[in-house]
């Protein structure tokens, strides 16, 4: 069996240019990235002044002979911790509560409004009338 050449992938732009993006990858790989990781375009990781620090091969490497779900014993960072201040132990005294009296409040009387009365109207229950009206007065003589 015959290993094929990898066909390059060209792109038609909005304006119907053809561009190659793989030959783009690779003339620009030097470049330092866009964003706060410090990498360049391969993922180099760059130092003061665009200098690579780590090569990605180094990194790659390092990520697959850590086993997964396990942390690394040597920490990343070489800082020496700083020793933790001791503070002197404070003694708290305990309070005696004091009875005391809330102080009164002064409370000013509200201005009473004189309202005028209305009459109210009674309820009188009316008289039955005796005489039929409506439907009750028509209905009357039909059985």
């Amino acid at each position: 069996m015959v290993a094929r050449a990898k066909p390059k992938r060209m792109y038609r732009t909005m304006q119907g240019r053809m561009v190659d993006i793989e030959k783009l990858r690779t003339a620009n790989e030097s470049v330092q990235a866009v964003g706060n990781m410090n990498v360049n375009a391969r993922g180099d990781v760059l130092g003061a002044g665009g200098q690579v620090v780590r090569l990605k091969e180094t990194i790659i490497k390092q990520y697959y002979e850590q086993p997964k779900g396990m942390v690394s014993d040597t920490p990343t960072k070489n800082k020496p911790m700083p020793a933790p201040k001791v503070e002197p132990v404070k003694t708290v005294q305990k309070m005696t509560p004091v009875a005391s009296k809330p102080a009164p409040m002064k409370a000013e009387p509200t201005p009473v409004k004189e309202v005028e009365s209305k009459p109210v109207a009674t309820f009188k229950p009316k008289a039955e009338s005796t005489a039929k009206k409506g439907i009750d007065a028509a209905l009357d003589g039909l059985e």
